[in-house]
């Protein structure tokens, strides 16, 4: 059996990396349908409806995305249509919402897809019928500004690095390491995930005895799956999650079996649990996004498409470790509100 050290709870100072800053925002005008549309059309006042769909309805992370958007809808007078299906493992509901949507008369889509390459042919149908489509939160297969107008979100490949980090540190250096994954297809954690690995891989004294098991879509399935994993948690020095629901489920699981003082752990996003996990000391970091910048900056760039400007193809709104001592700063406590 590993010898377990005792956690390490070091305050340090806030230093938090953004990875990118996301562009300005567009000019407000009363521009109410997409590009070759007609003099008449464009003068005649209507609102430009925005069509936002995320990857589901329940986490706190969402409801981040939507609040951006909204707030960025009503500024620029564009009409924000936010659709989500409730389970984030539904791609195929997710798949007929955005088929509905196409026939609404809406003039973008922004979507945050469940699946890289489930949600690419609807996209493509989406653009064939003259909606244009903007991808946010987790890459579509293809290629952002060819196959689509452009990606809105976090790095995540470089994220999951800043996770692996965090988890080193915490773990003193070395140790035996369980990365919990979210799902299978959702690009945006498999990118997290790869680069935990990658970042892990560097590092000599570290072993990564787990990596092939999947939380699910919900903070209770994760849990299931995390006490499933019982054994290699109580050998494991440190403990990755890549996603707000599969950090809930684990959280509870450590508590549950008394881990959390000898298991360094990293998860990722945040959540009133999760934060109040973070302060309590059970969680040493979190890696945490900008939702209400990936929502606004999903319909300030829409719109700006909409009258005709520039579009840049990647848009990083970058990610930051928290640590308890962070969740002071007026600039950390924006992000996890």
């Amino acid at each position: 059996m590993a010898h377990h050290r005792p956690r390490a709870r070091r305050v340090r100072a806030a230093g938090f990396l953004r990875l990118a800053a996301a562009a300005a925002c567009a000019a407000v005008c009363s521009v109410g349908c997409g590009p070759g549309a007609t003099d008449a059309a464009a003068g005649s006042g209507a609102r430009p409806r925005v069509a936002v769909v995320p990857k589901g309805a329940t986490h706190t992370f969402w409801q981040s995305v939507k609040r951006g958007a909204e707030a960025a809808g009503a500024e620029l007078g564009v009409e924000v249509i936010w659709e989500a299906q409730l389970d984030e493992g539904d791609r195929a509901g997710q798949i007929q919402l955005v088929q509905q949507l196409i026939g609404r008369d809406i003039d973008v889509l922004c979507l945050a897809p469940l699946d890289a390459q489930a949600l690419a042919r609807p996209v493509a149908d989406a653009r064939a019928k003259g909606v244009e489509v903007l991808i946010f939160d987790s890459l579509l297969e293809g290629e952002p500004g060819s196959d689509y107008l452009a990606y809105v979100g976090t790095d995540n490949v470089a994220a999951g690095r800043l996770g692996a980090e965090a988890l080193v540190e915490a773990m003193g250096g070395s140790g035996t390491v369980v990365l919990l994954r979210y799902r299978v297809g959702s690009a945006s954690t498999e990118d997290r995930e790869r680069g935990f690995l990658e970042a892990m891989a560097e590092h000599p004294g570290v072993t990564v005895s787990v990596q092939d098991r999947y939380a699910g879509a919900s903070s209770a399935s994760a849990q299931s799956t995390a006490l499933a994993m019982l054994p290699a948690l109580r050998e494991a020095d440190g403990v990755f999650c890549s996603q707000e629901s599969a950090t809930a489920g684990m959280l509870l699981a450590l508590r549950r079996e008394g881990l959390l003082e000898t298991t360094a752990f990293v998860g990722f996003d945040s959540s009133p649990p999760l934060v109040a996990g973070l302060r309590a000391g059970e969680i040493d970091a979190l890696v945490v996004q900008d939702p209400v910048r990936m929502g606004a900056l999903s319909v300030e760039l829409a719109k700006r498409h909409l009258d005709g400007g520039k579009v840049d193809a990647i848009n990083d709104t970058g990610a930051v470790v928290v640590r308890a001592a962070d969740l002071d700063d007026p600039r950390i406590a924006a992000l996890v509100e």
